[in-house]
């Protein structure tokens, strides 16, 4: 009916149908668009879920915003998170900014005392760096909570620390050999820490309980609220494949999901029984890893690490099986998504790539790099050339920018977070958080991009600033790049007539005001197909 009426009102004038067609009108706005063909407007209508125009004021709707000169924007798309986790991990305990072993030890006693005897204790966030570099041991955990299993993830989720009981309910113990790609770290007597990295991770995480229907649908919907409360339209989800979710009325967030790479050929037999869904819910990606990060030295570097002698990271499969494994997904025309951090792991994923194009020619698919954190300069110009999305998050930087020279040097870290080189090379650049391993805010990571500071500040000029972005740049990461990177740009991620009524007010400028105060910045309303789903009080 839209579609209908959005045609009828083109062929005989506004004025026709407009009246009915229109159910929002936003004026007296400095709304930035994403389009370079009108950059900025002061003016949008809404008819159903789509924009029916841009810059055009007149004429009635049955709801009238007056932006008071407010920044409005498209809807921003976060196209790295896991939606159940993180909805999840808003009722857990909290770890991110503990600052030192007796913080994180007080917070988890004070978490454990609400919680149910026996009930597993998830979440995390801890940094070991913000208390020195020392990794948490399960001693830490056992007096604060030795009736609950705790299992608690790293900043960057690539590590985590369990307690004795958690780890005896998973049945890790001295004997325990770790997986191919992770590692279980062991004392002087040869007993577990508690730490596990990357795939050893699997011993525990596969011991706590999966959420109950209902907790699973509670969780993504305080995720769907809590994202929307930062701007918030749209996901790419890296830990559902979408036979979970179900497209309703009451949807206020988009989802992309991804299934691992190994279920290529399930995904393919769901998309040709089903579809690939609609526009609140699709399916189509597949992910995989390659490395891990360098927070927990499992990155995989050309060179070995400064503080760790001798040691490169690891790979988390050989260049043939991942070989493999991709070209039978991309034949079956699936999109496909691989984590690679270290410069090693990237260049090795872009020759795979490079290999594969070589045998399928164009197949209409996309590839992605997932984090992209750390590149050989003899690779920023690939992407663009075969065409490889780099899917990065920002605010990581932040974090690691405070103590990632120390690991890898300076040199290597002139091509860290490389936004710049890869935007002048001609790539496409989608932004995202790493929720919930990383804060979900958008604006820590535009705040990244543009100042390059790490976290406490200290670098007047940004941590490596040949590196910086403008605002623009940056936002268009965070909208356009994240569409495109699910081949969603024809209908989103720009605000222009016809594509989907998605979009966000700010109570501040991005674009005028110092660079310093991005972070500060505040939603006051969130649109998502022309219904207002969040509006700040």
């Amino acid at each position: 009916m839209v579609a209908q009426a959005l045609a009828l009102a083109a062929a005989l004038g506004d004025g026709a149908l407009f009246a009915e067609s229109a159910g929002l009108l936003i004026k007296n706005a400095r709304i930035w668009t994403g389009s370079s063909k009108r950059p900025f407007a002061d003016s949008m209508r809404v008819a159903g879920d789509v924009i029916h125009s841009v810059g055009d004021s007149s004429g009635t709707a049955l709801r009238v915003i007056d932006a008071g000169g407010r920044l409005v924007i498209p809807g921003l798309v976060d196209s790295h998170v896991r939606l159940a986790a993180g909805g999840l991990s808003l009722g857990s305990v909290q770890l991110r900014t503990a600052k030192s072993r007796g913080e994180f030890a007080e917070r988890i006693r004070r978490h454990a005392a609400q919680v149910p005897e026996g009930k597993w204790i998830t979440g995390g966030g801890w940094n070991p760096d913000n208390w020195g570099g020392e990794l948490p041991t399960r001693e830490w955990i056992d007096a604060a909570a030795p009736r609950h299993p705790v299992w608690l993830h790293s900043v960057d989720g690539r590590m985590a620390v369990a307690n004795s009981l958690a780890l005896k309910l998973a049945g890790v113990t001295a004997r325990t050999l770790a997986l191919d790609g992770g590692t279980i770290r062991k004392d002087a007597r040869g007993e577990p820490t508690g730490v596990l990295t990357d795939a050893a991770m699997e011993y525990v995480q596969t011991a706590v309980p999966a959420p109950s229907g209902q907790e699973f649908s509670k969780a993504i919907d305080a995720a769907s609220a809590y994202l929307n409360a930062l701007g918030v339209t749209s996901v790419h989800d890296m830990g559902l494949d979408g036979n979970e979710l179900e497209s309703g009325g009451a949807a206020t967030l988009r989802i992309y999901t991804a299934a691992p790479l190994a279920l290529a050929k399930s995904l393919r037999i769901r998309i040709e029984n089903d579809g690939q869904g609609d526009r609140w819910i699709r399916r189509g990606l597949l992910l995989g890893s390659l490395d891990g990060s360098p927070a927990a030295h499992t990155a995989a570097f050309e060179e070995p690490y400064l503080d760790a002698p001798g040691h490169r990271g690891s790979l988390l499969m050989t260049p043939e099986s991942l070989h493999d494994q991709m070209i039978s997904a991309q034949l079956q025309g699936l999109n496909i998504a691989i984590r690679a951090s270290g410069d090693r792991a990237v260049g090795l994923l872009l020759d795979v790539i490079a290999r594969i194009g070589k045998v399928t020619g164009p197949t209409g698919t996309r590839f992605r790099v997932e984090h992209a954190q750390h590149l050989r300069p003899s690779d920023v110009g690939r992407f663009q050339a075969m065409g490889v999305i780099a899917s990065m998050q920002p605010a990581a930087l932040a974090e690691d920018g405070r103590w990632l020279e120390k690991r890898i040097g300076e040199q290597r870290a002139r091509y860290a977070f490389a936004f710049r080189s890869l935007l002048d090379s001609g790539a496409v650049v989608a932004f995202g958080s790493g929720w919930p391993a990383r804060d979900a805010n958008p604006f820590e990571g535009i705040h990244a991009a543009v100042t390059r500071q790490p976290a406490g500040g200290g670098r007047p000029g940004g941590w490596i600033p040949a590196q910086k972005i403008s605002v623009e740049e940056a936002l268009r990461a965070y909208t356009f790049g994240g569409a495109y990177a699910a081949f969603e740009e024809s209908y989103k991620g720009t605000l222009e007539p016809g594509k989907l009524a998605d979009f966000v007010m700010l109570d501040q400028d991005l674009f005028r005001i110092d660079p310093g105060r991005i972070r500060d910045t505040k939603v006051l309303m969130t649109v998502v197909g022309g219904k207002v789903v969040y509006e700040r009080n």
